[in-house]
């Protein structure tokens, strides 16, 4: 029996043997697979595109620090390179018609001081007393952007854009003719983008040109100008570093006053002044502001010429 049983021993630990081995083989082709297949999807495996990479080499947050502004020259030329004592304004940009929604709008930019002022109306009214019914609402509304200011502020109105609003109503409301809209009111909105000085001067520009955009029937055109007074010496469109450093001073003759002029009938429409001025002083301040208008008027004429030629309707070729 032990003979015979011999050879189906040896057989079976044969077939045990190539059954190990192929399972072995098995498993390595397996692993070898499993392998190319997880190196394939990983090379091809597509990138992120929402997520920002950061840069290889980073630099200190303060380098990029904006430097303390230095105090404006108090003699000579001033920082932007204008004389002082005379009736030099900045360069001035101007285009109306930017805003589709509203019925009128203008985009003023003088040096870094940028505005821009939509008109909505003449609208129904929402008070309905016996004033409106016989003349129409003028209402102002400026604000500053959070980010037109050095310091950021807040897109709540503040008290020095509800003060602003105010000038800004009493500048240009004998300017704009109400009796013709009666039980009407015509709303004005001025953001001031960028705050380099001088904004109620601009914003009062910029809001007459929006008006006159709209088609609001007006008595004429309302310019602004504003100078810094400094002791002896002024300063025309003043800067904001020029500003806040007459305001820091306390002597005599120190302020700044702002003037809305009426070219075309040589009337003033409004006029705003702070600080401590003599009689003398207020009158050759406002004389000017006043000159300084008339330089303003030509630019501004040539932007409403320029508007109306951008929206007449082409000619007919008959």
């Amino acid at each position: 029996m032990t003979q015979l049983l011999l050879p189906n021993t040896q057989l079976q630990s044969t077939l045990l043997e190539q059954k190990e081995s192929t399972r072995t083989d098995f498993c390595v082709r397996l692993a070898l697979t499993r392998c190319c297949i997880f190196s394939t999807t990983t090379t091809t495996m597509p990138t992120d595109t929402k997520r920002v990479r950061g840069p290889e080499v980073t630099q200190s947050p303060s380098l990029f620090l904006c430097k303390p502004a230095a105090a404006p020259p108090s003699h000579g030329p001033r920082a932007d390179g204008r004389q002082r004592d005379q009736v030099d304004v900045r360069p001035v940009f101007v285009r109306c018609g930017l805003v589709s929604q509203a019925k009128g709008s203008a985009y003023i930019e003088a040096g870094n001081t940028k505005l821009m002022c939509c008109v909505y109306g003449p609208r129904e009214t929402e008070r309905k007393d016996e004033t409106d019914m016989k003349f129409g609402r003028l209402t102002t509304d400026m604000r500053f952007a959070p980010f037109s200011c050095s310091e950021r502020g807040s897109w709540i109105q503040g008290s020095q854009d509800k003060d602003l609003s105010l000038m800004l109503h009493e500048s240009l409301q004998p300017a704009v003719c109400l009796h013709k809209y009666p039980r009407s009111q015509i709303e004005i909105n001025v953001m001031v983008l960028e705050n380099s000085g001088s904004v109620l001067a601009h914003a009062v520009t910029c809001a007459s040109l929006a008006l006159a955009d709209a088609g609001i029937e007006m008595y004429d055109l309302v310019l602004g100008c504003s100078i810094c007074q400094d002791g002896a010496s002024y300063v025309v469109d003043p800067s904001y570093m020029e500003e806040n450093s007459c305001g820091s001073l306390s002597s005599e003759n120190q302020g700044g006053l702002t003037v809305a002029f009426l070219p075309s009938l040589n009337q003033i429409s409004g006029m705003q002044s702070d600080g401590e001025m003599t009689e003398e002083t207020l009158t050759a301040g406002v004389r000017t502001c006043i000159e300084g208008c008339y330089k303003l008027y030509p630019v501004i004429q040539q932007a409403l010429a320029k508007a109306v030629r951008r929206a007449a309707p082409p000619p007919s070729e008959s």
